[in-house]
Parts: C-alpha cells; sequence; structure tokens
C-alpha cells in the first residue's frame, strides 16, 4: 500500500531577484522591491512529502526522524541566515526565485534520499506565495 508521509521545516534567507543582463530600470519594473539593491528576506516554509510503499518491517514508508536529518542537513544547514545569491554557488548565474529554490531544494533532497518514493517539496515564500515541485 502507498501512502504520502511529509515533514515541514523552515529556514530564513535574503535574495534579490535580478537578471544581469538588464538595466536596473528593468529590474525594477519586472521584479519591483524584490530588485532593491541591499536584498530582502523570507521566513520561507517547506513541506517535503514522500510517497511511497509502506514496509512491511517498520509499517513506515520512511523514519520521520532520518527524513529530519535530511532535511536539517541538505535545506537547514545549506540556506538557513544566507543570502541565497551570494552564499549559494547554484545561484550565482541563476535567479533565486522561489521556483528556482525549491528545484534546488529538491535536487538536493532526491539526491540524499535513499528510498524509492515520489519526492515533491512545497516552498512558501509568504503565507500567500508558495511553489510546488515534484522533478
Amino acid at each position: 500500500m502507498k501512502i504520502t508521509i511529509c515533514r515541514r521545516s523552515h529556514f530564513n534567507a535574503a535574495h534579490k531577484l535580478y537578471n544581469k543582463s538588464w538595466s536596473k530600470e528593468k529590474n525594477l519594473e519586472v521584479f519591483g522591491k524584490c530588485s532593491y539593491e541591499n536584498y530582502h528576506g523570507h521566513n520561507y516554509e517547506l513541506i517535503v512529502k514522500l510517497y511511497g510503499e509502506i514496509n512491511e518491517e517498520t509499517g513506515m514508508v520512511m523514519d520521520l526522524s532520518d527524513l529530519k536529518k535530511i532535511i536539517k542537513r541538505e535545506v537547514e544547514d545549506e540556506l538557513d541566515h544566507k543570502n541565497i545569491n551570494l552564499d549559494i554557488d547554484y545561484f550565482h548565474d541563476k535567479i533565486p526565485s522561489t521556483e528556482n529554490l525549491a528545484i534546488y531544494i529538491w535536487n538536493r533532497l532526491n539526491n540524499a534520499i535513499e528510498i524509492d518514493c515520489k519526492l515533491t517539496v512545497v516552498l512558501y515564500e509568504t503565507h500567500r506565495n508558495y511553489v510546488e515541485y515534484s522533478g
């Protein structure tokens, strides 16, 4: 039998939405205050969903304490209290939109989770704005 298990996490990070090939004016026109020179921050909420078979021996898809450790190592330790544009190499040439950040997180988690499952990440930038990515 298959079921979805979920783990919620959060991290705080700063970023700036800015296309390096555009003028300051065009960036401001497209991204608004999100393109301000000195960055801005978010209290990101992350939901990690794993859809897979229940292991007959454990009764679980995955031990949630193991998932907690993976999320801490791969997401929280990597992103919490960082400037995404400056501190995360992946974003040196990529705009750190919520969409791109969700893909980045999904890739890190997908590489770290060693069970056969469908991984989905839901990333809230604000209480009203979020994205969902399933690979």
